[in-house]
């Protein structure tokens, strides 16, 4: 199914309704977006030991698929299909320190690179071991302490990471602590892309959240475009909770309380003067979303003041508003709408990704 979004935001209209509740367009999308596109997979310390292993999988129930970290003797990192090529079976079950992997089918093992080394029982196999036999490796970028993985992504993440370092890198991104306390999962019983839809405008801030509107100058509120990502920077109404920028930086002088950075298709990185908030938008089926919340604290002392206070309540009524969407989108009398070519730049910009990833 083909989607025309006209690239220009004055002219154009919404993706249609078909789009939030047409299967064969949910399977599409992973197909054709998530398969080429880049998660977050968590930070360095899921592997912080050398030779060690932590085996998760992405975006279970959707992509479902079982990866692998490893660290090895060199402490290089590694991001590896968690799936033995000699019949299928799982490698590693379980997080910890190892040298080596070894399926508990068969026996064959691998190093922490994932380079076929043994198998039992198969001397007399002929043109073998052959490539198809080392674990697949995937595509891997670190930023800070922070680990990205693509299945087989087609674009550069260093362009992602060039972009937020333009306004962040001043932070010490490495000294931030994951504050386990503050992890959240909210369960949406909507599609992923109405939650994107609603997170990529702060048109509705004035009239879904009060205590957020407070606190920031919608007036001043704005969003910036790049080819894979976007930001929108909200401004503080009365200067406090400020970030306190170098004098080199791109927007020293401005009273900058968040920045809210959306990734391609489905990460946020929210970051407020006390930290960063890590948003994960992960389908579960055509009307079920599930949203992680991982907490990083640089300034504890500023944390639940200003733009960065009460993110769960702000989540609640995010909620509230797409879960209506999501019945309102399926009526058979809505088609599409329009966008405020004012305040709906970053939506207007998710759906023409979406529109170019679906006719690849």
């Amino acid at each position: 199914m083909v989607f025309n979004i006209n690239p220009d935001i004055t002219k154009a209209e919404t993706l249609p309704a078909t789009f939030y509740k047409d299967p064969f367009v949910f399977e599409t999308v992973k197909e054709k977006v998530f398969l080429n596109t880049w998660q977050w997979i968590g930070d360095e310390n899921l592997v912080k030991e050398t030779q060690s292993v932590h085996p998760f999988i992405l975006l279970d129930d959707f992509l479902t698929e079982p990866m692998l970290l490893t660290k090895d003797k060199e402490n290089t990192i590694s991001c590896l299909s968690n799936v033995c090529t000699h019949r299928g079976n799982i490698v590693a079950l379980k997080s910890g320190t190892s040298k080596k992997l070894t399926c508990s089918y068969h026996g064959r093992k691998f190093n922490l690179k994932g380079e076929f080394e043994y198998m039992p029982e198969f001397k007399d196999a002929q043109d073998f071991p052959k490539p198809c036999d080392n674990l697949h490796v995937f595509p891997t970028k670190r930023w800070g302490q922070f680990l990205f993985a693509g299945l087989n992504p087609s674009f550069d993440f260093q362009e992602i990471i060039d972009v937020m370092n333009e306004r962040i890198g001043f932070l010490p991104i490495d000294e931030f602590k994951h504050d386990k306390s503050l992890n959240k999962n909210f369960l949406i019983e909507a599609n992923w892309a109405l939650y994107c839809d609603n997170y990529l405008e702060g048109f509705h801030v004035p009239f879904v959240h009060e205590s957020l509107n407070d606190v920031l100058d919608y007036g001043s509120y704005e969003t910036v475009i790049y080819d894979h990502c976007n930001l929108q920077i909200g401004y503080s109404e009365k200067g406090e909770e400020i970030f306190n920028f170098p004098k080199n930086h791109i927007d020293y002088g401005k009273k900058v309380a968040a920045y809210y950075f959306w990734v391609f298709p489905n990460m946020m990185f929210n970051f407020y003067p006390w930290g960063l908030s890590v948003n994960i938008v992960k389908p579960k089926s055509i009307h079920k979303t599930k949203v992680s919340f991982v907490s990083y604290v640089y300034d504890e002392s500023k944390l639940n003041k200003g733009a960065g206070s009460n993110l769960e309540k702000v989540e609640e009524e995010d909620e509230v508003v797409v879960e209506n969407v999501q019945k309102g989108v399926r009526s058979s009398f809505y088609k599409a709408g329009r966008f405020s070519p004012t305040k709906e730049k970053g939506v207007h910009h998710f759906h023409l990704l979406l529109s170019e990833f679906l006719k690849r």
